[in-house]
C-alpha cells in the first residue's frame, strides 16, 4: 500500500504582488480546495464543482481572469 500523495497546490496569479495576500488552490475530485499560502497547516475551504465553475466564470465575465 502506498501513502497518499500530497495535493498539487498552486498559487493564484491574482494574489497580491507584495506576497502578503496569497491564496493557493488545488482541484479535487468534486471541486476545489482553497487555503492561505502563509498558513499551509491552517484551515482549507472546500468548494463544490458547480460553485467553483460559477465563481471562475464570473471572474472571466468581469475581466478578472
Amino acid at each position: 500500500m502506498t501513502a497518499p500523495s500530497e495535493p498539487d497546490w498552486f498559487k493564484s496569479s491574482y494574489s497580491g504582488g507584495s506576497g502578503t495576500e496569497c491564496v493557493e488552490c488545488v482541484r479535487s475530485a468534486d471541486g476545489a480546495l482553497i487555503r492561505d499560502s502563509k498558513r499551509a497547516e491552517g484551515p482549507v475551504v472546500h468548494v463544490r464543482a458547480g460553485a467553483w465553475s460559477v465563481f471562475v466564470r464570473s471572474l472571466a465575465r468581469d475581466g478578472l481572469s
